[in-house]
């Protein structure tokens, strides 16, 4: 969003009416600011109550301009209260989903939606945004029913087509023998594949979103061909949109939902060409050595692997870099050399503890451990 979305000169009439402020969450100076407000996602709107010091109203992921807009509207309604009925009810649950309370917000919203007309102009973002909070909540049989209710009533919007792929990924994470879940999967999947043929405006990184969901699915079918397809056109969109790229910040957006795209068509070697050339675009930012590094152990180049690990880490900081890390012991195991990817581990380890608890990812804390453990133990 900083490089296609903030750019926007319609934007400059909203100036006054925040205080702008952006947070690069895994800097190790703002650690106090996100212990107190966690970011779950990147991108992660958060509009401050002032008086309050309390977050009135929350948006994860990316936004078109005229989806920002209204987001920021809706949020200034959040901040200054005094609405009535409807929006009134939609500002208290905005409040209960910025704070975190992804229970309470929920059933509100889906209270909200039971009263609310089919042509509400908030729907679409109360029903992603109460979607959302199922699938945190990993309520997913529920989601998938609102989902799959919702669709009807959003028309050819961007919650139609978010709401599309929610609903099959909450479908897909239902038990594969839950009952109804091969017809929910099947009528998300057409609804996702509807969404991009009518070619709805949303943000870029939304449509790749819906090309990653339809990839999972039909890999959860053990259809190979048909994942490999749709990885195929996946690849294809985000190249397209790539080179109409302006600044190399812009084209650099891609690069991490090609690499998946990439990864999954099992030609990693693809992605190289372009992350090169971000490398040389974008000399202080550690993510195209990272993704290099990513993209050469797939390849099967480890030394050219560990060379990228190894630029990245010197510019890395935060949770990432300990995946940094751990492709780094990877690439030394392909190596021959477990015991240097045993003290690349073990500086990961050392490194996350000196993160806050905020900024410290749990999940690739416990990776790297189960990781070390597997290795011989050191002579």
């Amino acid at each position: 969003m900083r490089a296609n979305v903030f750019t926007d000169a319609g934007l400059g009439r909203h100036a006054g009416r925040f205080v702008w402020l952006s947070i690069d969450a895994e800097r190790p100076q703002n650690s106090a600011f996100v212990e107190r407000f966690p970011a779950e996602a990147y991108p992660t709107l958060l509009v401050i109550d002032p008086a309050q010091e309390q977050p009135a109203f929350r948006w994860l992921g990316s936004a078109t301009v005229p989806q920002l807009e209204r987001m920021l509207s809706d949020a200034g309604r959040a901040v200054r209260g005094g609405t009535l009925g409807l929006e009134a009810r939609l500002a208290s649950a905005d409040r209960l989903f910025a704070g975190g309370d992804a229970q309470k917000a929920s059933g509100a919203l889906e209270a909200l939606l039971r009263d609310a007309p089919p042509e509400w102009p908030s729907r679409g973002r109360a029903v992603e945004t109460a979607l959302y909070s199922l699938q945190k909540l990993d309520r997913n049989e529920e989601c998938a029913r609102l989902a799959g209710s919702e669709l009807g009533r959003l028309g050819q919007t961007p919650s139609y087509a978010n709401s599309a792929a929610a609903g099959l990924y909450c479908a897909l994470a239902l038990p594969k023998d839950a009952q109804g879940r091969a017809a929910a999967v099947a009528s998300f999947e057409a609804a996702a594949r509807d969404a991009l043929a009518k070619q709805i405006a949303m943000a870029a990184d939304d449509r790749s979103g819906i090309y990653e969901a339809l990839v999972e699915a039909r890999d959860d079918a053990g259809d190979e061909k048909g994942g490999a397809g749709v990885a195929e056109r996946w690849a294809g969109y985000l190249e397209a949109e790539a080179a109409k790229a302006g600044t190399p910040e812009q084209r650099a957006v891609y690069d991490s939902h090609r690499l998946s795209a990439y990864l999954r068509l099992g030609h990693p070697e693809r992605a190289i060409p372009m992350l090169q050339q971000s490398e040389r675009d974008l000399p202080g930012d550690y993510n195209p050595p990272a993704r290099l590094c990513a993209a050469y152990r797939a390849s099967k180049r480890p030394e050219d692997a560990l060379s990228a690990c190894d630029r990245a880490l010197a510019k890395a900081y935060g949770p990432r870099k300990l995946r940094v890390y751990s492709d780094r012991a990877e690439a030394l195991i392909a190596l021959g050399k477990p015991e240097l990817a045993r003290a690349s581990l073990e500086e990961a380890l050392a490194y996350s503890d000196q993160l806050a608890e905020a900024q410290r990812s749990k999940r690739l804390v416990e990776g790297l451990k189960k990781r070390l453990s597997s290795l011989p133990p050191a002579p």
